[in-house]
């Protein structure tokens, strides 16, 4: 059998896997490894340290830095036009592999003519355009929000390039629609988010308290804390627990106010283990209705009940898995019923039948594999 090789563009080191675009990236490396495909991994970094553990899973790992500030005054998009290195194509130019663009942040070669008659395939991650706008619709600095306006009017334009592209995977069924709607002349395909369970470990029984967890210097996360601690936990006899990487002295001092929340920051994997698995309640909230969220699938692979408004679950099959509230006090009074209710045996192998048919990685390695190379 011939060696299967691939290239994959990152638009950031995936290693540590420890926030949303890199934990794709790093799941779906590992099991594209699995496979037997020899991967050369192309990063373009900032703020965080090349990473040894790549290699355990890459044939070969090249670093980029991304490009100063002055990358803004262009008419590409800021994410696009400070990911481009000339040794990129350079090496890319050595043989004829398949090359897997993750993010609209890597494509400034999806559409180089030297590249015309390669199998590129286009990883989404978000629709960028409308991220960012919602991004600049919840922006109080002028200047952040001029910045998030023009990137989302940049990135609408720079997405016509996507036709160059011979595949398009997206991560959610809204976006697999959109993208079919925008393209129909490209092969579009959903495939969820690879991701760090391989099996179902939720624990039957009652939890401890309610979880809320994600990057919190994510203004879409740090906004839905200030929606729990402003609306919620002040009104509940409950425990709640926000735990997250990098939060604002704000949100730190507004979570001492309240003697029922702890906010832990910057949990190490064994914390952040523990607290999934002794939460009684994995509570889920988004203001922005925008891709599909990896907090979601570890919740339902490690957590016992899951409560989300509607805008977190957009684009997945998961709502039958789910309790659902959109309003404050719909919240509360899903939170009284649940936690006065035990996860049951018959509620685990529901949610393990669900999950053997979604979200699960070794089926979308193999629909991958299929798309990249059959």
């Amino acid at each position: 059998m011939l060696q299967k090789h691939l290239h994959i563009i990152s638009f950031n080191i995936p290693y540590p896997a420890n926030y949303g675009g890199v934990i794709d990236v790093f799941h779906k490396i590992r099991w594209l490894h699995e496979l037997g495909v020899k991967i050369h991994l192309h990063c373009f970094f900032y703020g965080r340290e090349k990473a040894e553990k790549l290699e355990q899973y890459c044939e070969s790992v090249h670093y980029y830095p991304r490009r100063s500030m002055l990358s803004n005054f262009s008419s590409l998009p800021y994410i696009v036009n400070s990911r481009r290195h000339p040794a990129l194509l350079q090496r890319l130019l050595q043989n004829d592999y398949p090359v897997l663009f993750e993010g609209l942040h890597t494509c400034y070669l999806l559409f180089d003519e030297h590249l015309k008659n390669r199998k590129k395939i286009f990883r989404e991650s978000n629709i960028e355009h409308e991220y960012y706008a919602a991004l600049a619709l919840n922006e109080n600095s002028f200047w952040r929000k001029m910045f998030f306006n023009l990137e989302a009017h940049r990135l609408k334009n720079f997405e016509k390039y996507l036709a160059h592209a011979n595949e398009i995977l997206t991560v959610s069924e809204k976006d697999e629609t959109y993208f079919k709607i925008n393209f129909p002349n490209n092969a579009v395909t959903n495939i969820f988010s690879f991701h760090e369970n391989d099996t179902v470990t939720t624990h039957v029984g009652k939890g401890e308290f309610i979880l809320f967890h994600g990057n919190l210097a994510v203004q879409e996360n740090e906004d839905a804390v200030e929606f729990i601690v402003e609306k919620i936990a002040p009104n509940c006899n409950c425990n709640f627990k926000i735990a997250g990487l990098h939060p604002s002295k704000l949100l730190i001092e507004k979570t001492k106010q309240l003697k029922n929340v702890e906010l832990i920051a910057n949990p190490t994997a064994e914390k952040m283990q523990q607290l999934m698995d002794s939460a009684h309640v994995h509570l889920l909230y988004t203001a922005q209705q925008t891709g599909l969220k990896l907090k979601l699938i570890n919740a339902l692979y490690q957590g016992r009940f899951v409560l989300c408004n509607d805008k977190i679950l957009h684009g997945t099959h998961a709502k039958a898995e789910c309790v659902i509230a959109n309003t404050a006090d719909e919240f509360l009074e899903q939170i009284e019923l649940l936690m006065h209710k035990n996860f049951m045996l018959d509620d685990l192998d529901k949610r393990k039948v669900f999950l053997k048919t979604n979200f699960n990685n070794a089926a979308n390695a193999a629909l991958l594999f299929k798309k990249i190379f059959e």
